[in-house]
Parts: structure tokens; C-alpha cells; sequence
């Protein structure tokens, strides 16, 4: 499969290498390819160009931009350049300033829908460290990736992506859960920088089997 992705920071640049390993094709997004710092070692199948340039490339598009560059990113790229397509945020509401930059009454991914209305926009990979991205293992365990969508068919493709990686995917429900994701985000931030536990920690999902 070709997926792009919007940004070229650590997100993307795991994650290109996790979907790369699984054995799709990549194309990395920048508003200025000819800076962006991309490791060689990602190997021939991921590629750079410009965000636009991306977002064609993608029959999935994952967006990695910094949250408060959504709406520009989008903008720049012009909505209809997603039409008809899946379009992952892998966002956290984070502001200029680090804090929580929207409430519970609606979420990133929400936001981006209505930015995106013709696009199946899906919630995923934002409640995981991005030095974890590109195996979905810590520990020898399988890190949890809950997604989030209403478009049943954009869940099932990005589940299989994210378990294609390593994680462990599971159907976290509507898009309107990703109101939680983010939280579980924001909270992972906490333990990693505000309790300085570093970024070597993660979800695990535990059920019964024989429940």
C-alpha cells in the first residue's frame, strides 16, 4: 500500500519505518524537502517530497504534524487533495506551550474531520512514544494501539497497518472516542517528561481469553 505522511519529525519518520518494515511503500511530507532531515537508513521505500506531493502518494495519509499546524498543513495541501481517502491523526492536542489545548466536548481528530469532510478520517498511534512507533514492542510486549473511526472499513485497514508494525490493534469505537485517546496521550506525556520516567514506557491491553 502507498501511504503518505505529512511531516518528517520522529512520528514520522518511526512510523515510516514500521509501515516500510511491514512492506509499504512511504512518502514523507515537508514544507521544504530539500531541509528535511530523514535518516538514510529508512532504506529506498520511504521517500521525501512535499506535503502536497505526499498526500497525493497516499491511499493512506497519516498526519504527524505538530497540532497546532493541522489546520495550516491542511490548507497548504487544499481539503479536496484528501478526498475520498484515509486520513490517520496521529496528533496530541498539545499547544505552542505544551499544554492541553482542547477540552472534552470534542477532539483533534473531530476537529481535522470537519477540516477534511470527503476524507475517512481515523484516530491512531497518538498514546505511544515515537522511539516505540517503528517495532509496537517494549519490553518484548506488544504496545496497545486503539483507533478510532466511523468509517468501519478505514478502522479495519488501519488496525491491520498498526498490527502490521508489531502493536497490538484493537477497535477503540467512533471517532468521537478519540476524545479519549487524546487524553491517554496527554497522560503518557505526564509519565514520561513530568514524572521523568523517559519515553521507554507504553499501553499494554490485558484480556481474559476466555472471556
Amino acid at each position: 500500500m502507498n501511504i503518505g505522511i505529512l511531516g518528517t519529525g520522529d512520528v514520522a519518520t518511526n512510523l515510516a519505518a514500521g509501515l516500510s518494515r511491514a512492506g509499504h511503500a512511504i512518502k514523507l511530507g515537508s514544507r521544504d524537502p530539500s531541509k528535511a532531515k530523514v535518516p538514510t537508513a529508512l532504506g529506498k521505500s520511504v521517500s521525501v517530497g512535499t506535503l502536497a506531493a505526499a498526500a497525493a502518494f497516499g491511499d493512506v495519509v497519516i498526519v504527524a504534524v505538530p497540532f497546532p499546524s493541522v489546520k495550516e498543513t491542511i490548507e497548504r495541501i487544499g481539503a479536496n487533495a484528501l478526498r475520498g481517502k484515509i486520513v490517520v491523526d496521529a496528533t496530541n492536542v498539545l499547544s505552542p506551550s505544551y499544554d492541553w489545548a482542547l477540552g472534552f466536548t470534542t477532539s483533534g481528530a473531530e476537529e481535522l474531520a470537519k477540516l477534511v469532510p470527503s476524507a475517512k478520517v481515523v484516530k491512531a498511534f497518538n498514546h505511544q512514544f515515537a522511539p516505540n512507533m517503528a517495532t509496537g514492542l517494549l519490553a518484548g510486549q506488544r504496545l496497545l494501539c486503539l483507533v478510532a473511526a466511523d468509517d468501519a472499513q478505514a478502522k479495519r485497514v488501519v488496525m491491520d497497518l498498526a498490527a502490521g508494525i508489531g502493536f497490538r490493534a484493537v477497535d477503540a469505537g467512533p471517532l468521537k472516542s478519540a476524545r479519549y485517546l487524546e487524553a491517554m496521550g496527554m497522560q503518557l506525556i505526564q509519565l514520561g517528561y513530568g514524572v521523568k520516567m523517559g519515553t521507554a514506557i507504553g499501553y499494554a491491553f490485558v484480556r481474559d481469553p476466555g472471556s
